[in-house]
């Protein structure tokens, strides 16, 4: 994460800096493991895949999106830290370990997040999740619908573009709306000459519509943070970390990102949060199509 943090000017964020309120991040995935780099931050756990109490994640995926939001970096004496290292999480286990789940568990994730948001201070719901376009119109409408209403209950919520690219239109349908945030990928300047960079593949927007899809882009190639697997070993932690790369990874960079604007803002609404990165990112001279308002750019966004 330390190559990203410096990519995305978030670079001051040291022990000295402490938020005037802490924020929730709520994360519907595929769960979360208890890594000692999320400690005593998890508030909340509930399982709408198989109905499990205790917190798991079967996949993976869940645990090192939540790492890159904000996974303190205890096992790697802060190298691979996450974006907002302070703030708390609540996660809804909607896919199993596959990576695959249904319209009703996701939907009952967010009436859940919708349900606790007062309990435990949640600003952002983040959705590491591309589905495509699905078949069916109805169901696809009414998920995007309570994605809207979470938007309107002033949560911000932030949505993978997908990895859908590199043809334009490709946006996630979660994603496709004009109210949400979605995130594309970009790594500026690092791995120019890797011909399967995230850049190459994540979801494009229409070259039609009015409305600039995805919002922003992050780094989202090889991005280290934690490993589910993480366990004690003879001779300390083993499995602590691992990369993956992503439109999935690229989005909590951003959650993380707004996590640190609302700490330092906390009276700060959602459509003025959302305003604020969109004007604060760099223009990275691509069609806008793929990469809407540009790089997040963290320094700028909380200056």
């Amino acid at each position: 994460m330390f190559r990203v943090r410096r990519q995305i000017g978030c670079v001051d964020d040291g022990p000295q800096w402490r938020p005037e309120k802490i924020c929730t991040v709520a994360v519907l995935d595929t769960g979360v493991a208890g890594h000692p780099d999320l400690a005593g931050r998890i508030l909340d756990f509930r399982d709408f895949v198989n109905g499990k109490s205790m917190i798991y994640d079967d996949s993976g995926h869940g645990t090192h999106v939540c790492g890159i939001a904000c996974g303190s970096g205890k096992l790697s004496a802060g190298r691979y830290r996450g974006i907002s290292p302070l703030s708390n999480l609540i996660v809804g286990k909607v896919l199993d370990r596959e990576g695959n789940g249904t319209v009703e568990a996701m939907i009952e994730g967010i009436k859940w997040v919708l349900d606790t948001r007062e309990k435990y201070g949640v600003r952002i719901l983040n959705i590491s999740i591309g589905t495509g376009q699905l078949d069916d119109k109805d169901r696809e409408a009414a998920l995007v619908g309570w994605l809207e209403t979470a938007w309107d209950a002033g949560l911000l919520v932030v949505c993978a573009a997908g990895n859908g690219g590199p043809q334009w239109n490709t946006i996630s349908s979660l994603g496709a709306s004009a109210r949400l945030i979605t995130v594309g990928c970009h790594d500026g300047e690092y791995y120019r000459n890797m011909p399967n960079r995230c850049e190459t593949y994540s979801g494009r927007g229409s070259m039609l519509s009015s409305v600039r899809k995805p919002d922003v882009v992050a780094p989202g190639t090889e991005i280290i943070s934690c490993d589910a697997r993480c366990r004690m070993g003879r001779r300390g932690h083993v499995h602590a970390y691992t990369s993956k790369s992503g439109t999935s990874m690229a989005t909590p960079i951003v959650s993380g990102a707004l996590a640190l604007l609302l700490q330092q803002d906390p009276k700060c609404r959602n459509e003025l949060a959302k305003k604020k990165l969109l004007y604060s990112a760099t223009d990275m001279g691509e069609a806008w199509y793929k990469q809407g308002y540009g790089m997040l750019n963290v320094k700028k966004l909380l200056g």
